[in-house]
């Protein structure tokens, strides 16, 4: 098996710590893309990949470690650099970036292009710990940097552990379920660091430094992103270097319904049938595992084995006519007696793990080989792709391994051993679906749900979701700084079990139980402000209907945000191209965009919902006291309960629900009843609005209201295209910018820019301006209105 990692020339005697005690100085050598340090132990190579993207490459002096990126799509492009040299240290510069290297001890430093200090290594920070890997010769690495005091840090994937900032905290990084392992940070100061490895890897700061020690590697190899003191920049440049995210369908954006399981085809369609009868919106239907039969030995067979699935053609042909989408559930792992398993065994393409569900003959295969990862789509093509299937759900990329289990690292992979690539594998595992699909249709774009991911994986059109979560209230809070971290990777797409997946333990009387419906309530409520909402889990059913009649509380506040978020279409895919066009964020920690406000630092339990909207979960029990858990209570509403709600500093918000307007920097006590969550908008926000409608794209003509929240100045561009394909990256797209002039109290729609077949030629825009007396919320139809004809040139109405 060939490796990326080739193996390096062995060391005599080599240290632990490889940073000489003294040693002369050395003149550094100029490269194409930076320069090169050789001190007594190291050889340390600065690289541009852009004036704000500079990597880093330390290794044992004397060893050959060239080595082939997983993550890194961009090649060096380092532009016009300036050297100079004085007192023993090497200043490498770009316009934006100036790196200086200690040609003693191979320290290396960032500065802004006015000598501002961005990050340092620790002087003795790089170290290498030799040992062996499937009998070979390789290191621990390790390296230490100094931040700065008081200076926040983000980012690291996703984990569950409530924390939004991480300074004083050290995080396991492997992939397993409920956290990802992600292994970029995201300073609060404005610039990020990518740390290019592939193995487990600890994470820790404390007062002796923030570190970064991985179990396997033949080198140092890291990158710093100069995002220019912005958030936003720290993201566009991680996706620079890394991919950029492409569009999913516009139908993703509505409500989706799922359980752990549908146990036939009938069950599958009668779900989309019963929300069309009530009239309740859906855009998406998710069938589950056992598809291919309750014989775990046919264990992702990918085919329709069950007999309760006789007719998948028909099935999926059926959700089609009901103008809705399905999604399937796919696994890395095979039984033995299933057609991937018997190809791949015959050519060495498993691993030897105990993996989920618990028997020796479900294996997963070797996503890094990319034969296999043929093979893999061969079999998911011709058992569930030609049926017209719109969606994978990709589970257990990590991949699961069963603890205690989970120490059989010495499974041999195409680049090595498992235990020297096993963070990336959902990377490689998602690019064989995505890479496979692209080729084998430009008319559906691919979209991939999956409970892991990597640096790099947004490239490859997927959506992750925070894994099999509990029912609890305290985990529902926890959601928010988890997704925050993660979007402040750089990876845009993450969504929710609406109602945590295992309620069994908490609420043994499940969807019958008020306290439940209260907890999926409040956890629905935050779905719709996130990038997929979705709902889903085991044990008690999810769908609507189970949770009473139209009329009774659980009900109508579920349908009210379901309709709340085909309402937001209109900006959410505008949004979404916005993460294509422009490295995008949609979910926002605070200090994204109030950075100069301290409070907000570490605040994990508000964010902005792109540009416009402050969310603020309720995610506490207000209206439910359940002593006994095994003794369901009615709810009590005698009394309306509230939170507490922090406005930022810097901009001046309005109530959603009420067009009430309030100064930010300030805590406001918030009214919660069991229909209302927290929403602000921010002054100067323009807010698109659709109709009302039971799924994407049934009223395509209808009007779209244009909602201004007048004071401040604003504009936001509206995007549109075919919605499902991949006509937009040749250009077939139009945008409209929405520009608000707060002092001329004016809105002007600047001309079209673009088209795209089926377009709209004519529109109507209904504008709205936000104000207390008329309310705002979803179902401002009566509000005062002015119409607008607009024909794709420019246009002004005066409010």
């Amino acid at each position: 098996m060939t490796s990326i990692f080739p193996r390096f020339l062995p060391l005599a005697a080599l240290g632990l710590l490889l940073a000489p005690a003294a040693a002369h100085a050395q003149q550094y050598q100029p490269t194409a893309t930076g320069l090169r340090v050789s001190t007594d132990s190291l050889m340390v190579e600065v690289q541009f990949y852009s004036p704000e993207i500079v990597r880093v490459l330390k290794q044992p002096k004397n060893v050959e470690a060239a080595k082939k990126s997983l993550v890194v799509t961009q090649a060096p492009a380092p532009g016009k650099l300036k050297y100079s040299q004085k007192n023993g240290q090497v200043t490498i510069s770009s316009p934006t970036t100036q790196v200086v290297v200690n040609e003693k001890t191979g320290q290396v430093s960032f500065r802004t292009a006015k000598g501002q200090p961005l990050l340092s290594e620790q002087t003795l920070g790089s170290r290498f710990t030799p040992k062996k890997d499937l009998g070979a010769a390789t290191y621990r690495v390790r390296q230490v940097f100094q931040l700065a005091p008081g200076e926040a840090v983000y980012g690291l994937g996703q984990h569950q552990d409530g924390h939004l900032n991480y300074r004083g905290q050290k995080v396991l990084m492997k992939q397993k379920s409920l956290d990802i392992a992600l292994p970029v940070l995201h300073s609060g100061k404005g610039y990020g660091v990518l740390w290019d490895n592939y193995s487990t890897t600890n994470f820790s700061d404390a007062a002796a430094g923030t570190v970064f020690d991985s179990e396997i590697g033949d080198c140092v190899d890291y990158y710093l992103l100069n995002g220019q003191g912005t958030a936003d920049g720290v993201v566009a440049r991680y996706r620079q270097l890394t991919g950029q995210a492409p569009m999913f369908p516009r139908w993703t954006l509505g409500f989706w319904q799922s359980k752990e399981r549908y146990k036939s085809q009938d069950e599958t369609v009668g779900v989309v049938e019963k929300y069309r009868a009530l009239g309740v919106p859906l855009d998406g239907i998710v069938q589950d595992w056992q598809y291919w039969g309750e014989d775990n030995d046919l264990w992702n067979d990918m085919a329709f084995n069950n007999p309760k699935f006789p007719n998948p053609q028909a099935m999926v042909d059926r959700v089609h006519a009901l103008h809705a989408h399905q999604m399937i559930s796919v696994w890395p792992s095979f039984g033995k007696k299933s057609k991937p398993y018997q190809e791949l065994a015959s050519k060495d393409m498993l691993f030897d793990f105990i993996t989920w569900p618990r028997t020796p003959h479900v294996k997963v295969y070797d996503a890094f080989d990319p034969a296999a990862r043929d093979i893999y789509w061969k079999y998911l093509n011709q058992g569930i792709f030609k049926f017209g299937m719109d969606a994978w759900w990709m589970d257990a990329t990590e991949p699961d391994q069963l603890q205690p289990f989970d120490t059989d690292d010495d499974n041999e992979t195409a680049l090595g051993s498992f235990r020297r690539v096993r963070n990336a594998y959902p990377l490689v595992a998602t690019s064989g679906v995505y890479e496979h699909q692209r080729q084998a249709t430009a008319d559906k774009r691919v979209f991939i749900l999956t409970r892991s991911a990597f640096a790099g994986q947004q490239r490859y059109g997927t959506m992750v979701w925070s894994s099999d979560v509990d029912s609890r209230w305290d985990v529902l809070a926890k959601q928010i700084p988890a997704a925050l971290n993660l979007s402040l990777t750089g990876f845009p797409y993450w969504n929710s079990d609406i109602g945590g997946f295992f309620p069994s333990g908490q609420y043994p009387k499940g969807v019958k139980d008020p306290a439940f419906q209260e907890l999926y309530t409040r956890w629905q409520q935050f779905a719709a402000l996130t990038p997929m909402m979705r709902s889903h889990g085991e044990y008690t059913p999810r769908e609507i209907y189970q949770f009473g009649e139209r009329g009774t509380w659980a009900f109508d506040s579920q349908a009210k945000f379901i309709d709340l978020r085909y309402r937001l279409q209109p900006y959410l895919y505008s949004l979404m191209w916005q993460v294509t066009s422009r490295a995008g964020t949609p979910m926002r920690a605070l200090a994204m965009d109030f950075a100069n406000d301290p409070k907000v630092s570490d605040m994990g339990t508000e964010y902005m919902f792109g540009p416009a909207f402050l969310v603020r979960p309720v995610t506490e029990a207000q209206y439910v006291n359940r002593p006994d858990r095994n003794v369901p209570v009615p709810p009590d509403f005698s009394k309306t309960k509230g939170v507490e709600v922090y406005l930022p500093a810097g901009a001046s918000w309005f109530d959603f629900w009420t067009g009430k307007r309030q100064p930010g920097g300030q805590t406001v006590q918030r009214e919660t009843p069991i229909d209302v969550m927290p929403l602000y908008v921010r002054a100067g926000s323009v807010l698109p609005l659709g109709p009302h409608q039971q799924y994407t794209g049934e009223k395509a003509d209808a009007p779209l209201e244009i909602r201004v929240y007048p004071g401040a100045n604003g504009e936001f561009t509206l995007y549109e295209d075919e919605n499902d394909n991949y006509n937009y990256e040749k250009g077939a797209f139009a945008t409209i910018k929405m520009r608000w002039d707060d002092k001329a109290r004016q809105l002007t729609f600047d001309n079209r820019t673009g088209n795209f077949p089926g377009m709209q030629a004519a529109r109507t825009f209904r504008v709205v301006l936000a104000d207390e007396q008329h309310g705002t919320g979803i179902g401002a139809d009566d509000a005062p209105a002015k119409e607008v004809k607009y024909a794709g040139q420019k246009t002004t109405v005066k409010l």
